[in-house]
């Protein structure tokens, strides 16, 4: 799924719900995006869960078992794509799969739309001497792309409901939402950086843009790096906490960029609670400060593609 399927995505759940806010319209979206459900939003997020997900446990498992026809392999990947650091590899090992019937798998999941790889752009490690070896912890380092789910409802199956299978089937949904008011924030942390990202290029439309993404490497990850055709770089950082940013992450921001070798042509930091008045008093040409107000940029336009699918209508 391109980021564009995303914008529609997130436009088409405002449509057809009208969230009172930002706030509500994103922590919400990642859980019931792509559904093409209408959902309620003046109640509860835990209350609209166990009746529209938890109360529907047999049936919606059905759907998802179809989607993937039931494959265990698939659906132990799609676990770890959800739980883990994104990284193939890593979700290989985390799945117990190998590269053969792991790749397997992967494709098959990115055929059916479930799943995008979001390729790295680091480059390889190499001895300054022509000569010279690279040391053994460098030498076996594999670069590893990494994974982004299509649906925000499908990771948010195999994130929150998967782990908790059985007790939801015995109809005891303490451990499910436990797990959830413990890591509901951790897990809309990664839509958040989604969604930030598309605001940051929608404001850079009349630029060309030649890449744009998060960056990581071994030692080094960056949420949003964007490089435009006349090679003006982007650096972005997006904070999902219930505290305001401070100038110690602008600095922090910096000290990536140091490391990479890179000059920003501006940091931006987008933020779900604001920022500290320091940092207010900071932004310019060479700091951008977006929070929860400026997404509605996003839905503004109400144009969405009429060729939209949703999961389950």
């Amino acid at each position: 799924m391109t980021k564009t399927k995303l914008l529609d995505q997130f436009r088409s759940f405002y449509l057809r719900n009208y969230p009172d806010d930002m706030e509500i319209q994103i922590e919400y979206f990642s859980i019931f995006g792509g559904l093409g459900w209408e959902i309620d939003t003046t109640k509860q997020i835990t209350i609209l869960i166990e009746e529209l997900i938890l109360n529907k446990f047999v049936l919606l498992r059905k759907k998802i078992q179809n989607l993937t026809l039931a494959d265990k392999e698939c659906l132990r990947l799609l676990r770890a794509l959800a739980v883990g650091d994104r990284k193939i590899f890593s979700a290989f090992n985390r799945a117990g799969l190998n590269n053969a019937n792991g790749g397997s798998a992967l494709n098959f999941l990115e055929q059916k739309g479930l799943i995008q790889i979001e390729y790295s752009r680091e480059e390889p490690a190499r001895s300054l001497n022509p000569k010279g070896k690279l040391k053994r912890e460098v030498a076996r380092y594999r670069i590893s792309h990494k994974v982004l789910f299509t649906h925000p409802f499908v990771r948010f199956w195999f994130y929150f409901i998967a782990p908790h299978t059985k007790e939801i089937e015995q109809g005891n949904y303490e451990p499910f939402l436990k797990d959830f008011n413990k890591r509901r924030h951790s897990y809309t942390s990664l839509v958040f950086e989604e969604l930030s990202e598309v605001l940051l290029n929608y404001n850079l439309r009349d630029s060309q843009i030649l890449s744009s993404g998060s960056y990581w490497n071994a030692n080094i990850e960056i949420d949003i790096l964007t490089i435009t055709k006349d090679e003006k770089i982007y650096v972005a950082e997006c904070k999902w906490s219930n505290h305001k940013v401070n100038k110690s992450e602008w600095h922090k921001l910096l000290d990536k960029c140091q490391r990479l070798g890179i000059e920003p042509t501006q940091a931006i930091l987008f933020s779900k609670r604001g920022f500290s008045k320091e940092l207010l008093n900071h932004q310019g040409k060479s700091l951008a400060l977006y929070s929860l107000p400026d997404f509605e940029a996003l839905v503004k336009n109400k144009n969405i593609d009429e060729n939209l699918k949703n999961l389950f209508i």
